[in-house]
Order: C-alpha cells, then sequence, then structure tokens
C-alpha cells in the first residue's frame, strides 16, 4: 500500500475533493461549494488548499460568517440534500458567529460542513488571539459551543484522526435519519503538521444515499389500521421531498383517494388546483387543512417531526381516538407523539403500503368534504390577494403578485418574521419546490444569505428573496456577495417600520406595544421617525434597486428585475395592520397574573382554546 505524506490541511481538503455522489444515475463531486472568510485560524493552511481545489468546489467569499453558513445550508436544501456546501471561519468569533447557522441545519436536518479554525494543540502560545480562555477547562474553545447545535462535531488533534473523523462526518451528513450540520475543529499548528496517509484513502468514492427499509409487520400494521380508518389524512413532510418521493405520494394518493395536506417544509409537493390537495397545515395553514384534520380518524405523517406550528400545538386533531402512522427515516421523529411508527424511507415505505392496500379507497364523502373545504379557503386566499388601488399593500396582495410572475424552476425564499406564515397561507403553487421558507429554526437573517447559496444551486432560474425590513437590517451583506460573485438574485424588501408580526402578538396576548416597531422604541430626542433608506442601501452594496411606489407598479418592476444583469431589489411599503389568519391555535407563554385587565382576558382565551390540546405527546 503506497503512502503520501501530507499536511492536516492538504489531506482534509485533497479527502473532501475526492468524495462523489450519484444523483439520478449522474456522478457528481458531492461537495459543490465552499464559503470562507480567512483569518489567522485557516488561512496559512487551509486557505492554499481551498485554493488549490478551485475546479473540484469554488470557494466564494462572504461578508459574515453566519451568512455564509446559511448559504451552505440553502445549497443544500436546493439540492435536496444531495449534494453539502462547506464553511469555514477562522477561531473565536468567526466561529461563533456560524453557531446560530448550524441551529437552522440542525433543526431542518440538513447537511452543512463547518471547518473552524481553533486554538493551538500545543497551548504554547497561550492565550492566543481571540482565545477566551476557560479557567477550570483550558481544553474548552469557542468551537465547544457546537456541541449541541450539530450532529457531528469532532477535533483533530493529530493529522491521523482524519481517517476516522472524516468518513464519519459525510456518512452523518447524508444519512436521511441522522442528517445535519457536521463540524471539524482545525488547531492551527495542527493544520500544518504532517504525517504519511495511505493513499488509498484518497481514492475516490462515490456515496448513495441509503433508503432504509420497512419491518414488514410495521406496513402490514399500518394497511389494516388505514382500511379500518373512514376518515384517513396524509400530512407530507419535507422528508417526501428529500426521499424524491413526490411523484410516489401523488400516485398513491390518487389511487387510494386519501386527501393530503402540506407542512411548511412540504409545501408544493402538490399543485395547488389537485383536488386531493386540501392546502398547509397548522398555525400559519389554512382553514381547509385543519378542518380536515378536525375529523380524520386516522393520519399518516410521512417525512414530518411534527412541530408545534403544524399541530397548532397539538389542537388541530379533535377525534380523541384519531390514530397517528408516522413514515419517517429518523426513529427519533417516527416514533414521538405516541405515534405507530414506521422507520423507513418515505419512498420505499409508500411503494410498499401502495401494493399492500391494493385497491382499497377511502369514502367519496370523505374526499368531497375535502374538495369543498379547499374551495372555500381558495375564495379566501383569491380574495387576500386580489391588487386593490393602494399605496400601501399587504403581504398577500404582494405575494399574489410574485406567484402570478414565477416561471417555473424559480424559487421563493424567507424566513421568521410575518412572511413565512404568509408565504405558507397564500402561495398558490403551480411548479414544485417553488418554495424554501425556513421556519423550523425561524432564523431572521436566513433569507439573503439563502437567496445566494441557493442561486449558486440554481444558476439557471431565479432565485427571489422575500425578505421584511427587520430581516434586512440584521444580515444584508450578501446583497454584496452575490454582486462580487454574480449570482443574481430578486429582492423583494417589505418594509412594515419594524417588527410587526412580533407586535401583533404582543398586543393580541393583551401587552402594550412597545419596542417592535420603530414608532414604539425608546428614544431620547424628539424628531420625525428615521426610516431607512433601502433603495440608497441596496445601489450602495451594488445592486440595482428602485421603490416600488403602488402595487400597480409591481409587474413591471418585476419585469425589470429579472431583466437585469446582476441582483436587483424592490422596495416596498406594506401595510402592517392587516394580516392573514386561520382556525387554528398556538401555544405561548401567558402571565397567569396579571393587573392588566387585558393581559387577563388575553389568558382566558388562550386557555379556551387549550381544551383541544392532545396530552401525552
Amino acid at each position: 500500500m503506497g503512502i503520501v505524506r501530507l499536511t492536516t490541511a492538504q489531506a482534509l481538503v485533497r479527502y473532501l475533493a475526492a468524495q462523489q455522489i450519484e444523483i439520478d444515475g449522474e456522478v457528481t463531486s458531492l461537495f459543490g461549494c465552499a464559503f470562507a472568510i480567512f483569518g489567522h485560524g485557516n488561512v496559512t493552511c487551509l486557505g492554499q488548499q481551498l485554493y488549490e481545489n478551485q475546479s473540484v468546489f469554488p470557494t466564494w467569499r462572504g461578508q459574515n460568517e453566519q451568512s455564509m453558513a446559511h448559504a451552505a445550508i440553502a445549497y443544500a436544501r436546493a439540492n435536496q440534500r444531495r449534494r453539502i456546501g462547506i464553511a469555514t471561519s477562522s477561531v473565536g468569533p468567526g466561529a461563533a458567529n456560524m453557531v446560530t447557522a448550524a441551529g437552522v441545519a440542525h433543526t431542518n436536518r440538513l447537511p452543512l460542513l463547518l471547518l473552524c479554525g481553533d486554538t493551538f494543540q500545543s497551548r504554547l502560545p497561550d492565550p492566543v488571539l481571540q482565545q477566551t480562555e476557560h479557567f477550570s477547562d483550558p481544553s474548552l474553545t469557542v468551537n465547544d459551543a457546537f456541541k449541541s447545535v450539530t450532529r457531528f462535531w469532532d477535533r483533530i488533534n493529530a493529522p491521523s484522526q482524519l481517517t476516522v473523523a472524516l468518513p464519519q462526518a459525510i456518512a452523518t451528513m447524508l444519512d436521511p435519519a441522522d442528517c445535519g450540520p457536521a463540524l471539524i475543529a482545525l488547531p492551527q499548528d495542527v493544520q500544518g503538521e504532517a504525517w504519511d496517509f495511505p493513499e488509498s484513502f484518497f481514492a475516490p468514492k462515490v456515496h448513495r444515499i441509503r433508503r432504509p427499509q420497512p419491518e414488514e409487520i410495521d406496513i402490514e400494521l399500518a394497511t389494516d389500521a388505514i382500511k379500518a380508518a373512514k376518515r384517513p389524512l396524509i400530512i407530507a413532510g419535507g422528508g417526501v421531498f428529500y426521499s424524491g418521493a413526490r411523484d410516489t405520494l401523488i400516485n398513491f394518493a390518487e389511487k387510494h383517494q386519501v386527501p393530503v395536506v402540506e407542512t411548511i417544509a412540504g409545501r408544493t409537493l402538490l399543485p395547488d388546483d389537485h383536488p386531493l390537495n386540501c392546502g398547509p397545515i397548522g398555525a400559519t395553514g389554512s382553514n381547509s387543512a385543519n378542518h380536515m384534520c378536525h375529523d380524520a380518524d386516522l393520519v399518516l405523517a410521512i417525512g414530518t417531526r411534527l412541530q408545534d406550528f403544524t399541530t397548532g400545538s397539538w389542537t388541530v386533531f379533535r377525534d380523541p381516538d384519531m390514530k397517528l402512522i408516522s413514515i419517517n427515516a429518523g426513529r427519533f421523529d417516527a416514533t414521538k407523539h405516541m405515534a405507530q411508527s414506521i422507520i423507513a424511507d418515505a419512498k420505499t415505505a409508500i411503494a410498499q403500503l401502495d401494493t399492500k392496500l391494493g385497491d382499497h379507497c377511502a369514502d367519496a364523502s370523505w374526499v368531497a368534504k375535502g374538495v369543498g373545504e379547499k374551495a372555500a379557503w381558495k375564495e379566501i386566499v383569491n380574495a387576500r390577494m386580489a391588487a386593490t388601488e393602494t399605496a400601501c399593500p399587504s403581504y398577500a396582495q404582494v405575494i399574489g403578485k410574485v406567484n402570478q410572475l414565477v416561471n417555473e424552476g424559480d424559487r421563493v425564499i424567507t424566513a421568521a418574521g410575518g412572511l413565512p406564515a404568509e408565504l405558507n397561507m397564500n402561495w398558490q403553487a403551480t411548479y414544485p419546490y417553488s418554495l424554501d421558507i425556513e421556519f423550523g429554526f425561524s432564523c431572521m437573517g436566513y433569507e439573503l444569505a439563502a437567496g445566494w447559496g441557493n442561486k449558486i444551486a440554481r444558476p439557471d432560474n431565479e432565485s427571489i428573496v422575500m425578505v421584511g425590513d427587520g430581516s434586512y437590517l440584521m444580515m444584508n451583506s450578501d446583497i454584496y456577495s452575490s454582486v462580487l460573485t454574480g449570482h443574481k438574485m430578486i429582492v423583494v424588501v417589505c418594509d412594515n417600520g419594524g417588527f410587526a408580526v412580533i407586535r401583533k402578538l404582543q398586543t393580541n396576548t393583551g401587552n402594550v406595544a412597545f419596542n417592535n416597531q420603530l414608532e414604539d422604541c425608546t428614544t431620547e430626542r424628539d424628531y420625525d421617525l428615521p426610516r431607512v433608506d433601502f433603495v440608497s442601501h441596496a445601489r450602495g452594496l451594488g445592486a440595482h434597486a428602485e421603490k416600488v411606489t403602488h402595487l400597480n407598479d409591481f409587474d413591471d418592476a418585476f419585469e425589470r428585475a429579472k431583466a437585469a444583469d446582476r441582483t436587483y431589489v424592490l422596495v416596498l411599503d406594506i401595510d402592517d395592520t392587516v394580516w392573514s389568519s386561520c382556525d387554528a391555535w398556538w401555544e405561548v407563554g401567558l402571565s397567569e397574573v396579571s393587573d392588566n385587565p387585558s393581559v387577563n382576558e388575553a389568558r382566558d382565551n388562550w386557555e379556551a382554546g387549550r381544551q383541544h390540546q392532545r396530552r401525552g405527546v
């Protein structure tokens, strides 16, 4: 067996460059891009190796470590978890900046490789620049903070450890059950240390996403339960996308006439006009889906972790004898909430259930109820989105415009604030994969970075970012990143003058409006309320930008954005008093005791909504 003497950094990047993946019969590099801001913890050794492997995966320079990791996450999401982005930082604050993004990847079960510089393994230069120093545990560094938000974590204290750590990190990121972020901490001295690696370690390796097979008894039990049900309902989650099971799901639903509702991560699996599509479920969903959930006596949850926004904090299921069957590759997600679990790949499990069910169909009256509920909901949505003669439109009206103007392959991206709920409720899908709504970790600042990462993954289609003024102010520098690297986005900034959706929650729970809208913030000066000139700001970052002063002008402005040679920002003022809603309850912590009558009234109303909450979940 041949050997080759390499430094840790050389071996690390050479190994990553040798990893490939088979996608629909074609083999391509597993790692499609890297994002880097260099500092003293990653420039001298790792940076040079990334430069030398640009032909395998290019390295793009971001402006903030958190946003670079967000871009890598969006890249993986756009590739349905089958290709992975890398983000690297130096020591200390650069690494700490990426902890939030790791939380996004962890919560949403998305692969992300983080390569973080670390202090010296020898400790001879201690304390080094940016070293936090823990008095009782000298081994702790900032990178230990990632342990709560990564699926795999390791610190390389000798070059030889790469031969163990890297295969395990990649196996974790590609595992449909354990998928999530992996962190490799790289002490500065170890990056340059050399070892005699076996040449076989760097041989090209082709990965294939495994499909866990269901237990036969689980399929049989689920089949019996479905056949016995009078009102079966499918909840389709993001795992259906990642399994490549969209067509399989649709065929199953059509053959057995089972209505379908979608989670936020599962949105656009079915066309909006499909007769079995009953709409989005939950607190930010639709009356149609939630009403179907009220009456369902069996729920087949596929590829979803059933978080509280999906279940209305477990109040959307009203039949006390409702049976829950959960298909999920992850044991943890499949077995929670007292579910009868099928721990398996979604596509495989659906196909086997299909065979076992034969010609069995749900009752036609149940399907008809779903059609009627959806028609009523669609009237509500169409009325919300209808353009009016207003210079200050609602979120829904802007969404209606974008909905009409997108093409197949385009993707609309948002996160946190008011837009996720508004998009989830009002988007009428014509094309699959047209939404990326980050509402698992609900991370403000994801939007613009994700638009950049999505464009890198899907260069031939429009990357359309819908972002509120609050999130824009929190993290906007990737407008410049997109201009610098040549990855054009269309950005729609919806300016409602602050954190309006949180003010809505604040006042809806009986509290006084405070510190959310700009007008409600504490100030020591008496002057006209300052507002951000987002158009000038975006132009200052190198983008084209314009203010759309009337909704009637939006179509033409959007066409100019599509025709532009680089990132184009459209800014609209949004009515902060008009919100979409649905029949659902969501649990928030409210004061049991208050001198404020409105808080007490809100608590009483909230407690009334709790009566339907499923216990023991």
